[in-house]
């Protein structure tokens, strides 16, 4: 999917692996910084991948006030902290034990440029790993500890399309370097459109940047916790920690403000099976060059994405999708921007069929739309 330059500055987003030698920050730039896209009404929905049910113990009633010291007991075996070795410095960052093979799974841009990656587990102990495979589309990376123990403790993997707004969260992690930390919070918001980008410039590939559609949280997150997991009340992970909201101005010295971003669970083991597989990830491919737009109705202004062109023999193509359509919803996710629509698409399986809402000729249509692999 292609998408047209456009000038967007509400806020940037820093990438929160911590660099020893610097904390990595960028600005916004034209459609390519590293930025948060959004639009009203967007960040509500769900993603179609299922595991185990996003279930909140104790949310909604009465909570014991031990209870965030069980979810810690639960999760913390299962975060560790990882260190790279790139030749030009250092950076830290988190993971989480993905199987008993040692494959632990992090952020790609945690692992970016690794020439030694170091990983330490919650008890102490420090183990060699080698790089099986990254995804920057995706910021995902699979790592393996080259000599495993056999008393690993993978985690589990909740299904967050069961996530509610609200529900309660804690975030693990190595945030500024310092190991094994818990904070909590709740879900502020779902399927918010997320777009990061390691370097700043305005002549890279926009296909090359991360497109997230994230889950937001007000759980304190910094740099380090990149890669690390984000877990419900169960100690089940809903999402890995990638990114956080701060002031364009003061990006350089850029910490917690309650706005954190974490790549959804689905999304995670999505693309974590496929790189223990292969080493690779195929995304889902719409087949259209898309910019922002909006369309007046008889009572109010709908915003979306306006496809500018699709691609002959393209799913888009295939399902009857036109240039000039407006993408206001992908089943039942609003779709609010073309950030959002790209991002929603990268979420969703190959081969798998949806239901896409546009605008045409002043009317609303629904396009059944099977998703071919790019």
């Amino acid at each position: 999917m292609k998408k047209s330059p456009s000038w967007l500055a509400t806020a940037s987003l820093v990438i929160i692996g911590m660099f020893v030698s610097s904390v990595f920050t960028i600005g916004a730039a034209a459609g390519l910084g590293l930025m948060l896209w959004g639009a009203p009404g967007e960040g509500s929905g769900s993603s179609p991948h299922s595991s185990n049910p996003a279930e909140n113990v104790g949310h909604g009633g009465d909570v014991v006030e031990d209870s965030w010291v069980d979810t810690a007991r639960v999760i913390s075996p299962s975060a560790v902290s990882i260190r790279v070795d790139t030749g030009k410095g250092g950076s830290e960052g988190t993971g989480i034990v993905y199987d008993d093979k040692g494959t632990i799974v992090t952020n790609a841009h945690v692992v970016a440029g690794a020439i030694l990656i170091d990983v330490t587990t919650a008890d102490g102990r420090t183990f060699d790993a080698t790089l099986i495979g990254t995804d920057e589309s995706t910021d995902i990376a699979l790592v393996r500890l080259v000599k495993p123990p056999k008393n690993l403790t993978p985690a589990t993997f909740a299904d967050s399309s069961k996530l509610t707004v609200g529900q309660d969260v804690m975030a693990v992690g190595t945030p500024l370097g310092l190991a094994n930390t818990a904070t909590t919070g709740i879900v502020s918001a779902l399927n918010r459109p997320v777009v990061t980008r390691p370097e700043r410039s305005e002549n890279q590939d926009p296909s090359t940047a991360s497109y997230t559609s994230a889950i937001q949280t007000d759980a304190s997150v910094n740099p380090g916790n990149s890669g690390g997991p984000l877990v419900n009340r169960a100690g089940e992970v809903i999402g890995i920690n990638s990114s956080i909201a701060s002031n364009a101005s003061t990006s350089a010295g850029a910490g917690s403000i309650g706005l954190g971003f974490a790549i959804p669970s689905n999304t995670v083991r999505l693309i974590a099976e496929q790189l223990a597989q292969s080493g690779k990830a195929q995304h889902a491919f719409l087949g259209v060059r898309i910019k922002d737009g909006e369309a007046g109705t008889d009572s109010a202004t709908i915003k979306g994405a306006h496809v500018v062109e699709v691609t002959p023999g393209s799913s888009a193509s295939k399902a009857g999708m036109v240039n000039g359509d407006l993408v206001t919803k992908v089943d039942d996710v609003q779709i609010g921007s073309s950030s959002a629509l790209t991002a929603y698409v990268r979420s969703l399986e190959v081969g798998s069929t949806h239901a896409f809402t546009v605008y045409r000729g002043g009317k609303e249509e629904t396009v059944k739309v099977t998703l071919q692999g790019n």
